[in-house]
């Protein structure tokens, strides 16, 4: 079996061939324990990313994106108590997994994009030697030369000049936008049937913005991996998703094809979201920012958490959460007065 098709849980085991979701997400909530007392950062969250699918997960800082991802592969510290109906891949019970079987998955069947590619890289390790790493721990028989040239070959399809010599460089010796290169390298380095990249372009700057974007595009034509995209950029949400999950407050407030989620978003939070973003199409003296704080999730609001943002707010608001529900095909939304946001003919 080549190396990112490796079978979950007995080694042995033959692949399952399993026509739901590649990754199915129900139920899950997280809860911090700080100084501050507990933090409810995810709360009853279910998201699915069908096989070759881009799944954006939107929100603010603090809505609870990334602590859902890291999820999936058990990344969070051991302040985190985690709890979910189910976190499966390609049908198989994450949860069940012992550590090292889920070693097998990370950067196997699932490559991992960090946000901050400075603090991801080891500084005391050539980069060569971090991507020929992530090769060596999925290879059956470990062939250092191989990796090596693997690792080359990487640097090489990521857009890394001279990747002879710049494999021998440490992570200081890498621009910003190198080390993200870096990074998606050893995210692809065994051909992984999902991507989770956390917030790829945060820290660049516009120009190599653009360039990581294509690259992520290639990345996912040269694997057809699945991707969960973790932003709070909507731009590069309209360049590279299929699906859009937003998040407010640690919940999903809405889900939709990204066509429909810019067209006619039905979540006030959603539409306050692309009401600040900058148009070329409309000539306009500023920007329209949605107004307040998100809130503290040691203390969040009663009923809906948006409510002390939200345009539409009503007394029904404070006192009672509103649930997720279907408003049409592939279509949710978590808004007691969503049908005032539908788009009229």
């Amino acid at each position: 079996m080549s190396a990112g098709r490796l079978s979950i849980g007995d080694p042995s085991a033959t692949e399952s061939v399993d026509k739901g979701p590649l990754l199915r997400i129900d139920g899950l909530s997280v809860e911090f324990r700080t100084s501050d007392g507990v933090v409810r950062a995810v709360t009853d969250v279910s998201l699915s990313v069908d096989a070759g699918e881009i799944v954006a997960v939107v929100g603010e800082s603090g809505s609870g994106k990334t602590a859902t991802a890291m999820s999936v592969l058990r990344l969070l510290p051991d302040t985190a108590t985690v709890e979910a109906d189910a976190i499966s891949f390609r049908g198989a019970d994450l949860r069940a997994l012992s550590a090292r079987e889920l070693r097998k998955i990370r950067g196997g069947p699932v490559g991992m994009i960090f946000q901050d590619p400075m603090t991801a890289l080891n500084p005391v390790m050539t980069v060569g030697a971090q991507v020929a790493e992530a090769v060596l721990l999925h290879q059956n028989r470990p062939d250092k030369r191989a990796a090596w040239d693997r690792a080359v070959e990487l640097l090489r399809l990521v857009g890394v000049p001279d990747p002879a010599q710049r494999v021998r460089q440490y992570p200081h010796e890498f621009s910003g936008g190198m080390r993200q290169r870096a990074m998606i390298a050893m995210a692809i380095a065994n051909n992984p049937d999902l991507i989770i990249a956390d917030e790829p372009t945060t820290a660049l700057d516009v120009t190599i913005q653009a360039q990581v974007l294509a690259l992520l595009k290639k990345a996912q034509a040269e694997t057809g991996a699945a991707t969960i995209l973790i932003t709070h950029d909507l731009g590069v949400v309209a360049e590279l998703a299929d699906r859009v999950v937003v998040m407010y407050a640690g919940r999903v407030v809405e889900t939709a094809g990204v066509g429909e989620i810019f067209a006619a978003p039905r979540h006030p939070y959603t539409k306050g979201l692309l009401a600040s973003l900058p148009r070329m199409d409309v000539d306009v003296d500023q920007l329209d920012p949605i107004p307040g704080n998100p809130p503290n999730m040691a203390d969040p609001p009663a009923g809906c958490a948006f409510h002390p943002r939200c345009p539409l707010a009503r007394d029904r608001c404070v006192t009672e959460r509103p649930a997720l529900v279907e408003i049409g095909p592939g279509r949710t939304s978590a808004c007691h007065f969503h049908d005032e946001l539908a788009v009229t003919p």
